[in-house]
């Protein structure tokens, strides 16, 4: 059914201070209502009280009339809408679908100072039409931006189309039953866009699965959402809405996993069941093989999460498995494209991952802090895989930041390994050793303080070695005398001195004295 319903739109300033909109379609009217798409959509005055702006010409023909010439407004001070004002009006007419089938149906015109909305959002283009089911009606209203027009000025006067087409791919009293009784439940699958679905279960199994074929929902350029199963444990009737993004939703955030996963997009499923009556969900979902192949990414590395507030990085990773390829083809499913399960208990916000290694030094140590310019030293740095999949990638040791040398590590996750980086440094001084940012400690390379002395070498004070000794002495580089010292040789010198003045002693005891 593509089908173009053109009318007509009038927006004129009528007053000093006001202005009138205007609007009318071209169609035929049966019964009370004008119709559209052959008959299978009518178009008609809203009730309440902003129904009153929309009612049907002499032709039988829907007219929106924000002025003091609509027939409906007796108010005599009535004129329309100010110039320079925001003007609103919901619900001013209303578009019901009467075929058996779905519908998209949205606005267009080039009119930038009126908008079409629907629940206050705009049903202009392609991309912001509303999908209706058999008998649905969309409650359409109108927003005015009358600033910068004067009063008189016709601001409309383009034509506008009511545009409708059959929604495709869409699912309507389909069976899909896992359940062995069959049960004839009956799932309806409705494309509200690209990236959202409204899925309706009746007569669903207790005990029992029900698939719901999604048709590919958008998640991203690269992933979609293929198919919602659902067990429910009482039976009965269940509906929910599903919805896709590339970007995270405000209300969880984006992921934030310490193991390193990489968001590829996002879904949220809103219910109003409780897990009484749904026990669980198991979402099937299908990621780009060319894509995966240009970005380095395994398909064995993708995963579900879940955003819940009891994990410590708010994220749980769900168990999931990869769509066997004999599975695959007897489901007649799309070679290129990677297809996956995943299967949960509670429901909120999810995220498709690409798990990716995350390597980290735990512990980095030297063999010893000093050595001779050119003598080895060792660094031996214990690495870790704490990233959610296998890996391969360098591991580099440098010093004072620059790098000295470099050694490849593969890893699975959650293994480790021991790296040994010898290396030598030529020059004296002091080096800043570390092995990925984690320091290993400072190393000392001969002589860092630059007096002179080598390694085992000891020095006394401050002063320079051509200094002459602070006793007055000429030689400063004899040993150096204690104080409380005796030498032998003195000793000897005294026995020997006091032989001799007792010996000089006793010969003049002898002599005759005169």
């Amino acid at each position: 059914m593509p089908t173009v319903r053109r009318t007509t739109l009038t927006i004129l300033l009528v007053a000093a201070a006001a202005t009138a909109l205007a609007l009318a379609t071209g169609a035929a009217v049966v019964g009370d209502a004008d119709t559209v798409a052959d008959g299978d959509l009518a178009v008609q005055p809203a009730d309440g009280p902003n129904g009153n702006y929309a009612y049907l010409n002499d032709d039988d023909e829907i007219v929106v009339d924000v002025s003091a010439s609509n027939p409906n407004i007796r108010d005599p001070d009535f004129e329309g809408v100010n110039p320079d004002a925001l003007a609103a009006a919901d619900g001013v007419f209303e578009i019901t679908y009467t075929a058996d089938e779905y519908a998209r149906v949205w606005i267009d015109h080039g009119e930038e100072n009126v908008t079409f909305v629907a629940d206050g959002t705009s049903i202009e283009g392609r991309s912001n039409n509303v999908t209706l089911g058999p008998n649905e009606t969309v409650a359409v209203g109108l927003r005015v931006d009358a600033r910068g027009a004067a009063a008189g000025t016709t601001l409309g006067g383009d034509d506008f189309d009511i545009r409708a087409e059959i929604a495709e791919p869409e699912r309507v009293g389909t069976t899909a039953t896992d359940d062995d009784d069959g049960g004839g439940a009956s799932t309806t699958v409705r494309e509200l866009a690209d990236d959202r679905r409204q899925f309706t279960g009746r007569d669903l199994p207790a005990g029992g699965g029900t698939t719901f074929d999604a048709a590919r929902m958008r998640l991203s350029a690269y992933a979609t959402l293929d198919r919602v199963r659902v067990e429910s444990a009482t039976g009965g009737d269940v509906a929910f809405e599903t919805a896709g993004s590339p970007e995270p939703f405000a209300s969880a955030g984006p992921l934030t996993d310490s193991r390193g996963a990489r968001p590829e997009a996002y879904f949220e499923l809103n219910h109003s069941f409780s897990t009484e009556e749904v026990s669980r969900v198991r979402f099937g979902f299908s990621v780009d093989r060319e894509y995966l192949n240009e970005t380095g990414a395994d398909p064995a590395d993708l995963s579900l999460y879940r955003r819940s507030e009891a994990e410590s990085d708010g994220w749980e990773r769900l168990a999931t498995e990869q769509v066997d390829p004999a599975v695959r083809d007897i489901r007649d499913l799309p070679e290129d494209r990677v297809h996956l399960t995943a299967t949960t208990g509670e429901f909120s916000v999810f995220a498709v991952a690409t798990e990716r290694p995350v390597f980290r030094p735990t512990s980095v140590a030297l063999d010893r802090d000093a050595v001779d310019p050119g003598d080895p030293v060792t660094v031996r740095a214990t690495v870790a895989n704490e990233g959610g999949a296998d890996g391969e990638r360098p591991v580099t040791l440098t010093a004072d930041g620059d790098p000295v040398a470099t050694e490849r590590v593969d890893l699975a996750p959650d293994e480790t390994t021991v790296v040994a980086f010898e290396t030598a440094f030529e020059e004296a001084g002091t080096y800043d050793l570390a092995v990925d940012g984690t320091a290993a400690g400072t190393l000392v390379v001969g002589d860092p303080a630059g007096d002179g002395a080598g390694e085992g070498s000891a020095s006394v004070g401050d002063g320079d070695a051509s200094d002459p000794p602070s006793d007055g002495s000429q030689d400063g580089g004899g040993p150096t005398e204690e104080p409380s010292g005796i030498d032998l040789s003195n000793v000897a010198g005294l026995l020997i001195f006091l032989l001799v003045t007792l010996a000089g002693v006793a010969l003049a005891r002898r002599m005759p004295r005169p």
